[in-house]
């Protein structure tokens, strides 16, 4: 096993001031350290709700996307390239928690991302990204916890950048982005984690499938935020959300699609008949 070590934070949060919404994003986004991400996050968050980061008017364009800050491990590599492990491992179990810590952390940037890029839409759009910014935080604390009971820590294994790539193909368009990231990317986890948690509670690993059904529960909402916002663009843009998601999905998200899907989480997501039938569709082709 591997030692436990943390990070050294260099940031001090407490010091750390913003005079909007925009700057604070930024500064999670910036961050590498992941302590220092978290602790941005969750002061950042708090902030906002208490009505100190106004969203200004007259900001400066966002700038050009790139790499959000990133710790120097894990390292990151091919999706082909991460072995595969059974969950009937100690080693096996600590990287399935270490994959998913991982999407959590990425999860944190994705939030932060659209609520920096994406400029002159509703406060209830910037206050639905900050809260998922917030709650992602809170799911990879409660993950980097139950890896550290094994033995592990955040970087120990290898991972893959998928969703931050996504990221970068959409951030010219908030619509895509709101189509692609929640409602195809993030939804994955809708339709594979019940599976996961009755795996885990097989094996007897209920600390991690508690954790789990947490993570689950509030992803249903987060990923309802992406459909909510989805629809809001395609009615201002003057076109139809069901026609629209499917061409967003054949132009780039045919690699993606995986079922079966989960149904009823789906359709608690915010997700209708017809949209579910597209996926599937496209997952049978891409199959």
């Amino acid at each position: 096993m591997h030692s436990v070590s943390s990070e050294p934070s260099v940031v001090q949060v407490g010091d750390v001031g913003r005079a909007n919404l925009f700057e604070a994003a930024r500064d999670c986004l910036d961050a590498a350290s992941v302590d220092d991400k978290i602790a941005l996050t969750q002061s950042h968050a708090a902030a906002f709700a208490r009505g100190e980061l106004p969203i200004p008017d007259n900001a400066p364009p966002p700038q050009p996307i790139g790499m959000p800050g990133r710790p120097l491990r894990p390292a990151l590599v091919h999706p082909r390239e991460l072995p595969r492990r059974g969950l009937g491992s100690q080693e096996g179990r600590a990287a399935f928690i270490h994959a998913i810590a991982h999407i959590e952390l990425n999860a944190i940037d994705l939030a932060w991302d659209a609520a920096y890029r994406f400029r002159g839409l509703p406060e209830a759009f910037y206050a639905d990204w900050v809260a998922v910014a917030n709650d992602e935080s809170r799911h990879f604390v409660l993950l980097r916890d139950r890896l550290r009971q094994f033995g592990y820590d955040y970087g120990d294994f290898d991972a893959h950048n998928g969703l931050w790539e996504m990221t970068e193909k959409t951030a010219h368009d908030g619509l895509a982005r709101m189509a692609l990231v929640p409602r195809v990317l993030e939804a994955r986890g809708l339709d594979v984690t019940p599976g996961m948690i009755a795996k885990l509670r097989g094996l007897g690993d209920d600390a991690t499938a508690d954790i789990l059904e947490i993570i689950l529960r509030e992803e249903v909402a987060h990923v309802a935020a992406g459909s909510r916002w989805f629809r809001w663009y395609c009615d201002r843009a003057g076109v139809d959300p069901r026609l629209r998601f499917r061409e967003l999905l054949k132009e780039y998200a045919g690699g993606y699609l995986h079922g079966p899907f989960n149904l009823q989480a789906r359709l608690l997501a915010g997700f209708d008949e017809d949209e579910m039938a597209a996926l599937s569709q496209l997952a049978a082709a891409a199959s």
